[in-house]
């Protein structure tokens, strides 16, 4: 490795710095508050040398890594949403009487695994950083393990992980023994060259995109996605929900678009359905839960069945649209979980719909805060929501897409109902006797911060639902230079 690569990749180094730093301390020095404080000076730290990584981009780092805008944007995104993260879960943990320092050595390092998937253009280091980022989760998922279904989360989201990547690598195996390379690069010089897709080919494609399908909740690869949101704790949730879905499509993005994969009709016709289940049965079985968690579990499945549109969509439009929802969802996600980390107590989640009753009552900013974050979600108009599925839908319209979006309206009408029972019960009065303290979290000091996060989180959303223009025009110049 020479000066320009390791220029290239010092948001990367930076954060595995970090990762030893913090494992250091805690050697010597056991304390929850630090070892956050650390934690947010890696972040802090590695998105201001983006810019040094940027002077330097477009760059290969040997064949395994493309450090140019496209990667330099979805690493900036993920640092943002862990940062975010790292302050919730400060809070959240604050109120829990264990070793907590150890939680922020696993989160820093599954940050760094997921910092890699973007700049992947290599099934090596796409199969290296998606397990750094799975390793860790595990450990995370479980961290607090005297909590109902802590352990049984875990033991899901071991399994069905280790599954998945069983499929991961057969995946690459069989590509690589058609095509004698496990460079996207190579992919696509096969396809284009064979008008004939081979049967390996074909088959490990597939593979891969069983074990990407998984780590994206899509159907049929749901089924650990409400169980593990639910016993996760809040912030971990969040990271799930957000980071490292985040990275997955990153990477699914690249290959897709460099491999070439959606001029097969057998591919594209496979992802469409994958598409339409994902928008149909995520809906549908969200309806049907009162658990906050599950509600946003299975609406994510949805979601990504939307994203879907803009993948099968390909060219610019599908790109910016992809990314510009991924940006909008994560926001929204990040500012409902948060309000979820603030409200659980130490004796249990706070993630019932009878929890958040009469929350306006007691709680207004907090209750407006979560509302703003469900309506994004649904799309309605003034927030970045509804300029995300706009984009969705421009996107599959160009492209002759007409089923695929009008089954995206279509669902986009169900959702209304999950998210606004959640807004209806908080908007409800209900009795003094009911509105208690015990339904109050205990509100550690730390938590003004929270409350900064979720205002800058509020701000977003607004801001990029009435005025998205600057956030398009930047999206446009960044995703295109590959």
């Amino acid at each position: 490795m020479n000066a320009i690569d390791a220029l290239a990749i010092l948001p990367l180094i930076i954060v595995a710095a970090g990762a030893l730093v913090v494992m250091l301390v805690i050697s010597f020095y056991r304390n929850q508050t630090v070892s956050a404080l650390l934690t947010i000076i890696t972040l802090v730290t590695a998105i201001v040398s983006l810019p040094t990584a940027g002077g330097v981009a477009p760059h290969m780092v040997g064949s395994l890594l493309r450090i140019d805008a496209f990667a330099l944007y979805y690493i900036g995104l993920i640092l943002l949403a862990s940062l975010a993260v790292t302050v919730l879960s400060h809070s959240y943990f604050e109120k829990y009487r264990m070793e907590r320092g150890e939680f922020y050595i696993l989160l820093l390092l599954s940050v760094l695994g997921a910092l890699v998937l973007p700049a992947t253009t290599h099934f090596i280091t796409f199969f290296l950083g998606l397990e750094l980022l799975s390793v860790s989760l595990y450990v995370m998922v479980g961290y607090i393990f005297t909590k109902e279904r802590a352990l049984e989360a875990t033991i899901k989201y071991l399994f069905l992980a280790a599954a998945t990547s069983a499929f991961l690598l057969f995946g690459m195996a069989l590509i690589y023994a058609y095509t004698g390379s496990m460079a996207f690069y190579d992919v696509a010089v096969v396809t284009q060259i064979e008008r004939t897709p081979n049967p390996l080919l074909l088959a490990g494609a597939a593979l891969i995109f069983v074990g990407a399908g998984f780590k994206l909740s899509v159907v049929p690869f749901h089924q650990w996605t409400p169980d593990i949101y639910q016993g996760a704790p809040a912030p971990v949730t969040a990271f799930l929900a957000t980071v490292s879905k985040a990275a997955v499509l990153a990477v699914v993005l690249r290959f897709v678009h460099q491999a070439g994969l959606l001029a097969h009709p057998g591919t594209f016709t496979a992802l469409a359905v994958i598409a339409v289940a994902s928008m149909t049965i995520g809906n549908l079985l969200a309806l049907f839960q009162d658990n906050i968690k599950r509600i946003l579990a299975y609406s994510s499945i949805a979601h990504f069945g939307y994203l879907f549109v803009a993948l099968l969509s390909a060219g610019e439009l599908g790109l910016e649209a992809a990314t510009f929802y991924l940006t909008v969802y994560m926001t929204a996600v990040l500012g409902a979980f948060g309000v979820v980390s603030y409200m659980t107590p130490a004796d249990r989640e706070a993630d019932t719909v009878a929890d958040y009753r009469g929350l306006f009552w007691r709680r207004p900013a907090i209750a407006t805060t979560f509302a703003i974050m469900l309506f994004s979600l649904i799309g309605l108009p003034l927030t970045a929501g509804f300029m995300g599925k706009l984009l969705l839908v421009s996107a599959g319209i160009a492209a002759n897409q007409w089923f695929l979006v009008l089954w995206l309206v279509l669902n986009s009408a169900v959702g209304l109902y999950y998210y606004l029972r959640i807004v209806v019960a908080m908007y409800t009065r209900v009795d003094s006797e009911q509105s208690d303290e015990s339904h109050r979290p205990s509100t550690p000091p730390f938590a003004l911060t929270i409350g900064a996060v979720l205002t800058v989180l509020v701000l977003i959303i607004v801001l990029m639902g009435v005025y998205p223009e600057p956030m398009l025009e930047w999206i446009r110049l960044i995703t295109y230079r590959q």
